[in-house]
């Protein structure tokens, strides 16, 4: 199925890269733009985007690696930020 109708990228094509991208590194974080990147294309209207992300959503090699989750950290209580006074 046609994914994006600009660049003429199939669902086969997303999942491809995926596969590529996740066997080539394990521990990558694969994004849309590396996607359109491995593909040697680029986003053009958006349009498509929902329904590419929905894509990469179902292939199972998308996950985060193990040793990439719960990286994001508690916000800074009580510390101000430089710019401010």
């Amino acid at each position: 199925m046609i994914i994006c109708h600009c660049q003429t990228i199939t669902d086969r094509d997303i999942h491809a890269a995926i596969d590529w991208m996740r066997a080539s590194d394990p521990s990558t974080i694969i994004t849309p733009g590396k996607i359109y990147h491995a593909l040697g294309k680029r986003a053009d209207c958006g349009g498509c985007m929902p329904l590419f992300l929905s894509t990469m959503r179902k292939n199972t090699n998308l996950k985060v690696p193990v040793e990439l989750t719960g990286l994001r950290q508690a916000p800074m209580e009580g510390r101000r930020h430089e710019g401010r006074r």
